[in-house]
């Protein structure tokens, strides 16, 4: 098909893989990516132009590569859109920069910089109602010398998550979760010691196992009001060291008065794009409480597309289009995963499985991964290896709560 617009897509990881497939599946485009290495989901598939980068996250190679690219192109909308914070945030800082031809739905630098930055968020949060755990901002100066106003076990994550793997460390996790006093003050030493430059969050743990989190993806239009809210019910995490916390299992879910709260926060702020917000409801009070925003659709976005609202098409119909919109809170029920069925059913709770399974049976079920105009051989093998790979993962690192 021939349209009047490509997507740059930066990243290359699942994320950047689902929107590709969302262009696809939409307008039966190629999408062009920006990504490190010469591996990866989106490395030799047939939807992707898929071009190496290792310097794709420093400033001037990532705008050298916008430029080049949209002068490729240049009778062609070219739609910037960053698969990880560090693009979305140089994609923000730069766009008033970019050729002509470019269209980046990103909010300000300035804004992108308070919302990834936990420590401001959590401010927000505050200013304008929406439930978060307890909190506790540390800095280094800090030392061993300070109070927290809750107990072990506790949550322990960079407020600033672009800086934190800026200096990554043996060891290093994505969210800490430490059982004593003990290991959080071990823990916060090791960060700083590896040259981490910014403050630690510490937070309460809120109990209850991957099935009490909540994952909600929403778009903004240009003119910052929301468009689209979907809300999905995460049954299971991945729980490898770096990729904790990563969506294995969702099931959509209607929640309607806790997407108006999100709403409104958004719509307060003038947001416009792709935001994403991690959610975990808390048996204790009855609250669902927000952990982070991501100022971009999140990796398992392919969640929203695949019941039946492609993020591809809402984008190009707010941007090039400028189409009307009226605001969509979906409703309708699919199951998405990114793990073997056996690996979903033999570590999510066995209260869902009989949803799993109808929704199986009707066929409202997709694997992002899993696209038949990108099925050649050696992508097949190497995508059965990867899901095999789960199996492994999951025996190794998931820990059955008590």
């Amino acid at each position: 098909m021939e349209t009047s617009f490509l997507p740059l897509l930066f990243g290359g990881d699942i994320n950047v893989y689902s929107m590709a497939r969302a262009f696809h599946e939409a307008y039966g485009i190629r999408s062009a990516a920006y990504g490190k290495f010469a591996t990866g989901v989106c490395y030799e598939s047939a939807i992707l132009d898929y071009r190496v980068c290792a310097q794709n996250e420093d400033g001037p190679t990532f705008f050298q590569n916008v430029c080049g690219y949209a002068g490729e192109h240049p009778d062609k909308t070219v739609l910037v859109i960053g698969c990880g914070d560090s693009y979305v945030k140089l994609a923000a800082e730069n766009k008033q920069y970019f050729p002509e031809n470019c269209i980046a739905a990103t909010v300000s630098g300035e804004l992108i910089n308070t919302l990834i930055n936990k420590e401001k968020f959590y401010a927000l949060c505050d200013e304008y109602g929406i439930d978060h755990p307890g909190t506790f901002v540390y800095r280094r100066e800090m030392g061993h010398d300070f109070q927290l106003p809750f107990g072990a076990p506790y949550i322990c994550k960079p407020s600033n998550g672009v800086a934190y793997w800026e200096h990554d460390f043996p060891g290093s996790e994505k969210v800490f979760c430490l059982p004593t006093r003990e290991a959080l003050e071990a823990t916060l030493d090791r960060v700083y010691a590896a040259g981490y430059p910014d403050s630690m969050i510490i937070q309460e743990f809120i109990p209850g196992d991957d099935s009490f989190m909540r994952v909600l993806t929403c778009y903004s239009g240009a003119d910052a009001k929301v468009r689209l809210m979907c809300l999905g019910h995460v049954l299971l995490e991945e729980h490898t060291p770096h990729g904790v916390g990563n969506h294995a299992v969702i099931i959509t879910e209607p929640n309607d008065e806790l997407c108006e709260k999100f709403r409104l926060f958004l719509e307060a702020l003038h947001f416009t794009g792709f935001s994403n917000f991690d959610i975990k409801y808390d048996q204790r009070d009855g609250k669902f409480k927000a952990f982070e925003i991501n100022t971009r659709q999140g990796r398992s976005n392919y969640y929203v597309t695949g019941a039946g609202y492609n993020l591809a098409r809402i984008l190009v119909e707010d941007r090039v289009e400028h189409r009307p919109q009226p605001l969509t809170v979906t409703h309708n029920r699919s199951l998405w995963m990114v793990v073997p069925r056996r690996v979903a059913y033999d570590y999510t709770p066995r209260r869902y499985h009989q949803e799993m399974r109808a929704l199986i049976q009707a066929g409202a079920v997709t694997n992002p991964l899993r696209y038949g105009p990108d099925s050649a051989l050696k992508r097949k093998l190497k995508l059965e290896k990867n899901q095999l790979g789960h199996f492994v993962k999951f025996k190794k690192y998931y820990h059955r709560p008590e």
